[in-house]
């Protein structure tokens, strides 16, 4: 995820914002008579990781092996291949064989709906995507919508129309980049009222560049977090420690899911976050996921012995 990435993080503000006021009436309105336990789910954007061969996975396996195998070290993924081509019904049975029952997938929309056709006479694509998407059955997440940069305020009815068209059965977040989303408080408490109203969750977006789209505001009891680390900075783990402390007060809160995918330049640096990531929650809400672990690799036999 190259947006809003920065060279220079010295002069960046890395804080978490306080929440939007409407964050704890969205998570108490939601929170009911006997919650369960909240449902967090880490991963990556893609699976294919070939720097992992030998480590967090086995050497020498084959690219058709890696799902099964990123599996067993992440419990989600940013599905980033289906913004190219929506996937046929042989490639989604292929998906869910190679994971487990409580793994998920959240699709990202293909760019021919959000960067082509830009929402508009996409009912086809939508309907052939949503489809696709269905028959991931248990393993399916929440898709989400990222718009492109250019889309801003002036094409809301455009985007209000598609949500409001958008299939219930696949859960749906949305990434809003221009700033123009941001500048105007008055705008964005509206657009957010209007997810909150048709159950889409805001996908919030912690980047260095772009601050503004960081808004913490909850329009789902379900947090769709896009986190950009910088090859494992000091700053990295900082703000580890401030999304833990965060997610333990929306858990205490009530919220049902977290969804929270690791964006690093260098894929090694991926599964350490995450276990530096997954143990800070683990101490503050007693959510345990497992952490991504190294592989042991076989032990080449003596040529000499």
């Amino acid at each position: 995820m190259d947006f809003g990435r920065l060279p220079d993080l010295r002069y960046v503000d890395f804080r978490l914002p306080p929440d939007h006021p409407e964050t704890a009436r969205v998570l108490a309105k939601a929170r009911p008579a006997q919650p369960a336990p909240a449902r967090l789910h880490v991963g990556c954007p893609i699976w294919t990781n070939k720097e992992w061969l030998g480590s967090y996975f086995p050497a020498g396996i084959k690219e058709p092996d890696y799902l099964h195998y990123y599996a067993q070290q992440f419990n989600s993924i940013e599905l980033n291949t289906t913004h190219y081509r929506i996937p046929d019904a042989a490639t989604v049975r292929r998906w869910r064989e190679a994971v487990g029952p409580t793994f998920k997938f959240c699709p990202k929309l293909p760019r021919s709906i959000s960067h082509e056709r830009e929402l508009f006479q996409a009912d086809d694509l939508v309907v052939t995507m949503a489809r696709a998407y269905e028959a991931l059955g248990e393993n399916l997440g929440w898709a989400f919508l990222q718009l492109p940069p250019h889309f801003g305020p002036e094409h809301l009815p455009r985007l209000e129309r598609f949500l409001l068209d958008f299939p219930e059965t696949v859960p749906l977040a949305v990434e809003l980049r221009h700033p123009r989303w941001y500048a105007d408080r008055g705008l964005a408490d509206a657009v957010f009222a209007t997810f909150e109203a048709l159950n889409k969750t805001l996908v919030i977006t912690d980047v260095a560049g772009r601050r503004d789209v960081l808004p913490m505001r909850l329009t789902t009891p379900v947090a769709f977090i896009r986190f950009n680390g910088h090859g494992l900075h000091s700053t990295d783990y900082e703000r580890a420690d401030a999304w833990a402390e965060r997610l333990a007060a929306w858990v205490a809160q009530g919220i049902h899911d977290i969804y929270f995918f690791i964006h690093q330049k260098d894929v090694r640096h991926a599964p350490v976050f995450a276990q530096y990531f997954l143990e800070k929650v683990r101490l503050l809400t007693g959510i345990v996921v497992a952490p991504p672990f190294i592989i042991p690799q076989p032990v080449q036999g003596n040529l000499f012995g």
